[in-house]
């Protein structure tokens, strides 16, 4: 398996991902097994974020840092679009023109003067 490279995109990660699981025999998981392995790595996430924000963590406790933990969440969600064949990068544009037609808390939306 190549190391992804500086450049790459999403669409790369996605394949990153899925050849990574086959290397590592990953592909048995199913969708269920892998939301659950991905809600576990958000718990992760937010101990992280705690003990980054100098907030008190369980003594003993092994928490990893930000970084690694968002790298968990990142691969469990590429790992869960791939066995949905979802491109996310398609997702995340269309997702994004809904939200372009929502207002948001806190911000106005601009509406179109008419013309003359």
């Amino acid at each position: 398996m190549q190391p992804l490279t500086a450049d790459a995109s999403l669409a790369d990660l996605q394949r990153y991902v899925a050849e990574m699981e086959t290397e590592r025999g990953f592909t048995g998981q199913t969708v269920y097994e892998q939301t659950w392995r991905l809600m576990e790595e958000a718990g992760e996430l937010a101990r992280a974020v705690r003990k980054n924000n100098g907030q008190r963590t369980l003594t003993g406790e092994l928490i990893g840092s930000v970084d690694e933990e968002l790298v968990d969440v990142l691969i469990f969600a590429c790992s869960i679009a791939n066995r949905l064949d979802i491109d996310l990068t398609d997702a995340i544009r269309a997702k994004e023109a809904l939200n372009e037609t929502r207002t948001w808390p806190g911000t106005r939306r601009e509406t179109p003067t008419p013309a003359p």
